[in-house]
This record gives C-alpha cells, structure tokens and sequence, in this order.
C-alpha cells in the first residue's frame, strides 16, 4: 500500500489533469477507478491528525513499543493479584533458589506445576538445589494467600497462582528467601508511578516558557534563558543530596523520594524549554504566523491555535523520554544510596540490593530487575520515535 505522501501526489496530477481538461472523472484523459479516485480524496482531505494515525499505526517498531508500556503498567497496576506472594514474604529454606521452571503437564493431562527442590551444601558451603522429581507442586489458579489490598482500596487475599505446599519461586528467590518475581512486579508499582507527576510538571513549564521564549524574544527571551542557565548550572547529585538533608525527618521514605521528585521536575523542565525555543524561533517566521496577525489574532491564540500544535513532535518525544530519564535516575540514586532504601521496595533498590558482584557470578537471577529496566526503557525510546515521525505526516 502506497503511503499518503505518494498517494498525495498522484490526487494531484489527477486533479491537474482535470483543470487541464475541464472535464469530469469520467471523461478524463486517463481513466481512473472512481473508488481509487474517492480513497485518494478521503486522504487528501484527511486531518492532520488523522494523517498522524494513519503514520503511526504503520510503525510496527512505536506499535510495539506502545503494547509494551501498556503492559508494564497494567501489571504493576494488578500486581497485588498476579504475584503469589507478598513483599515481606521469606522462604528460609530456599535463600539463593534459582528460577523454578514451570511443568504444563502431568500424566498426560493439564495441569501445571513445578518440582520442589532438594537443597545440597557443597564442600565451598554454598547452597545447591536440585529438582525433586518425586515431589510436585501443583498450580492452584485463583488461590487464597496472604491478604492484600487492591489498587490500595480493597482488602482480599486470592492470588492469580500459588502452590499448597512448598514454594513456586519463577524467577528464583534472593539473598533472604523472598520471591524475586513477586518483588520485581510490585516495585514496578513505585518504579513505574513515581515520576508521573514531575513529568507532567516539567512538560507544562518546559512547554509555557519554551514557546514564550521563543516568540516574544528580546527582554522575555533573555530573562527565561538566563534563569535556564542559571538552574543548569546546578550539578544534580549534590543538589540531591542537599534536598535530602532538608526533607523532614517525620517524612516517610516515599514520601522524601516523591518530594525530591518534584522538586527536580521543576529544575528539569530547561531541556524541553531550550528545544522549543530554538523550534518556535523558526515558526514564528512562517507565512502562517504572519496571515494570523493579519487577521487579528492575538499572541494567546497563535501560541495555542498555531504553535503549540506545530510544535506538539517535540512536546510527545521529550514525554516519552522524561519517563524513562526518571527510572533511571531513581534507579541511579537508589544504587548509590541516596533515593529510595528498604522497606520501600523499587528497582533501583532491588539492583543495589544486588550489587554484590561475587553473589551476581554465583545467582546471577537477582540481577533480573535490570532486564525489566532495559526493556521499559527501549519500549519508551521505540514509542517516543515512532511518536516523532507521525506527528510530522507529512514527511516521507
């Protein structure tokens, strides 16, 4: 299928074959189908955004990207129900279990289940486990285990999976017994969240003051690039560490990390800002900026109605990065001990609890939180892309 650009350009030399003739589709030097002929048109006159669908959803690599993030957060927001266990669960005899692998049949017939391990201390005194092939556990689906509450509301305990005996550990369990997989699903509750709300207050100053910057120019200009200088020049861990210190002790971990989040949004908000203003000194040469005085229309509405839009590639790409900039910050942080620490459990916090490199060479599955980072990262890198390319339609 031709894309719209192509399909554009061949609507025009239609229509310029037909002012040339003065005659009708039917009567056109060259015949063409009239259903071709009306799907060209429908394109031709579609909207912007409906031009910014049509390229999007071809973008296989955005498309993926964008099931992937809904994934993510549609686990961490039903991950009380999918783990089997909770955060303060401890197995103390299967501490440093690896991955479990899961059995679908059983005597020929559905029904899963997972082997139950022997454990052996080796001449080093380090654990071994090995299968017990005569000892099953079966799955139990819609189980009732330790209670809960879901989306922090209401109080249950049926879990999506669990064993009656024993423990089903998928992804194997950590230096204190407790299930990894049920650990990595829950701290993408706080992983996942955390930044959204510095996020959205980095786009509303980056965008406001970006685009004012940029079409005022000489004193306004000025001043908001001085005061974006002057915010820059503020190194970032230092300035982590003192807002730390100044957070009130009574303040629970959360809710310092969530503060100090905040509050470097609105110091994070210069690099979206110095991107629009240098797009914005270029749009407010274009034609239509001018017509737009001409009419009448006052700088709010040519910002809002003009600008804004024109600059909307710019806005979705730095959203779609912003998220993952705070993952890796809070992961970042927390690794050096300066975000989030225990009992509140992360990513970056289930990584510095692995950062011990002889236990990562012996049980190298505590290191599994960096693959779920990796992926969610390279999902938002792969939507904010394709995001960039349909928001610009009419480019090849």
């Amino acid at each position: 299928m031709k894309d719209a650009a192509t399909q554009s350009q061949e609507l025009l030399k239609l229509y310029e074959g037909l002012a040339d003739t003065g005659e009708g589709i039917e009567e056109a030097a060259e015949p063409v189908d009239l259903a071709t002929a009306k799907s060209l048109e429908a394109i031709y006159a579609a909207s912007q955004w409906r031009l910014t669908w049509r390229k999007f959803i071809r973008n296989k690599g955005a498309i993926g990207g964008g099931i992937v993030i809904l994934l993510f957060y549609l686990v961490a927001l039903f991950a009380d129900f999918l783990v089997p266990y909770t955060l303060t669960t401890r197995f103390r005899e299967y501490i440093y279990m690896p991955p479990q692998r899961v059995h679908l049949f059983n005597g020929g017939r559905f029904q899963p289940f997972v082997y139950d391990n022997n454990l052996f201390i080796d001449q080093n005194l380090r654990k071994i486990y090995t299968p017990d092939p005569t000892r099953k556990l079966p799955i139990q689906f819609l189980a009732h285990g330790e209670p809960y509450k879901l989306f922090g509301l209401f109080q249950t305990d049926v879990h999506l999976f669990q064993v009656p005996e024993g423990a089903i550990c998928l992804m194997g369990t950590d230096r204190q017994g407790r299930d990894m997989f049920s650990r990595i699903l829950l701290g993408s509750q706080v992983s996942l969240t955390i930044g959204l709300v510095g996020v959205f207050l980095s786009l509303a100053l980056g965008s406001v003051l970006g685009i004012i910057s940029g079409y005022y120019g000489g004193r306004v200009d000025d001043v908001i690039q001085r005061v974006i200088e002057l915010i820059r020049s503020f190194p970032s861990i230092p300035l982590w560490m003192a807002l730390s210190a100044a957070i009130p002790v009574r303040w629970s971990v959360l809710q310092t990390y969530f503060a100090i989040s905040i509050i470097l949004s609105l110091i994070g908000w210069t690099w979206l800002a110095r991107q629009l203003r240098g797009k914005v000194l270029a749009l407010r040469e274009e034609d239509f900026v001018l017509a737009a005085k001409l009419a009448g229309a006052s700088d709010a509405r040519i910002i809002l109605k003009h600008l804004v839009p024109a600059s909307f590639g710019h806005i979705i790409v730095v959203s779609t990065l912003a998220m993952p900039s705070m993952i890796l910050a809070e992961t970042a942080l927390s690794f050096l001990g300066l975000g989030l620490r225990p009992p509140v459990t992360s990513w970056g916090v289930l990584i510095q609890e692995a950062q011990n490199f002889q236990s990562l060479a012996l049980y190298p599955w505590v290191f599994t939180p960096a693959a779920a980072i990796a992926i969610c990262i390279l999902a938002f890198n792969y939507l904010g892309d394709g995001l960039r390319d349909a928001v610009d339609p009419y480019t090849i």
